[in-house]
């Protein structure tokens, strides 16, 4: 092989390299730190960090999983972290199947990332926001292809960023909601939620969190 040849595959894959290196720092400012980046919030042994009840029928660890159910009354409970967050990026895997009503609840006043069916709606509103307000679910945020993304049955990857009036959400790595509303602006601890009323269980796992500056 020729110098010149030599030299201009050198030069091919140089230029394929930073090709590479650019759209994978690319995808990875679209979407925020990378997983790699968050701090685990849920140890996968057991509730530190979170504000457990007291009897505690609702909240249990097994094989690194937290498992969410409701109690023989089907009394609901939302376990919230011990630290109040407002701006962040929360990432988590959570797994249900049948006829749920779960969320990630956020901030002051309450903001709720649905998961599972609305009782309101009788329809699957996972990753739409539910504010609480008269709108309940606002249009602007619902999850958009909710169908095309979700997996059910199957763990599904969650991806939470809240940054002042913005919140944006991920799901299985593609981004599916975002919404701007300026009436919660209030640090709060993250809750999980099992739902009153109804029989469930949901599963956690990989529960992280980067809080932003």
């Amino acid at each position: 092989m020729s110098i010149r040849a030599r030299n201009y595959l050198a030069g091919g894959f140089f230029i394929f390299a930073k090709i590479s290196f650019l759209c994978s720092l690319g995808l990875t400012l679209a979407c925020g730190a990378s997983s790699e980046d968050l701090a685990p919030i849920f140890n996968g042994k057991d509730l530190t960090g979170w504000q457990v009840p007291d009897p505690n029928p609702f909240w249990r660890v097994a094989d690194g999983v937290l498992i969410g159910e409701n109690d023989a009354a089907m009394k609901g409970h939302v376990l919230h972290t011990k630290k109040a967050y407002k701006d962040f990026i929360f990432e988590t895997e959570a797994r249900w199947t049948g006829d749920i009503d779960s969320g990630v609840m956020l901030r002051e006043p309450e903001l709720q990332l649905q998961i599972g069916i609305s009782r309101s709606l009788k329809t699957d509103m996972t990753c739409s926001f539910y504010t609480n307000g008269k709108e309940k679910y606002p249009e602007p945020g619902r999850a958009k292809d909710l169908n095309k993304h979700l997996k059910p049955g199957d763990w599904n990857k969650i991806r939470l960023e809240a940054k002042g009036d913005t919140f944006v959400v991920w799901l299985n790595g593609e981004k599916i909601t975002e919404y701007k509303d300026a009436r919660f602006p209030n640090p709060y601890p993250i809750g999980l939620q099992i739902h009153p009323g109804l029989k469930m269980k949901i599963e956690f796992r990989n529960i992280r969190l980067k809080e932003l500056e």
